[in-house]
């Protein structure tokens, strides 16, 4: 909640609902969820792909 910068946890949770959609089928995976450039350096630098976008919000996924 914090880090995507809500108050309201209702809307952290609309995005805790889309990466468990997205990646339902593959649980081998690590999920998350970034909203600024430097988030998204940190999380490509670790090895981390993008797989979607809503809202300003990018979610990206790693093998665990």
């Amino acid at each position: 909640m914090q880090v995507l910068g809500y108050r309201n946890i209702k809307n952290t949770l609309v995005y805790v609902q889309l990466a468990e959609e997205l990646f339902k089928d593959h649980p081998e995976y690590v999920s998350k969820a970034v909203k600024t450039e430097v988030e998204t350096c940190a999380l490509v630098e670790a090895g981390f792909e993008f797989v979607a976008e809503r809202e300003g919000i990018k979610i990206y996924r790693k093998r665990k």
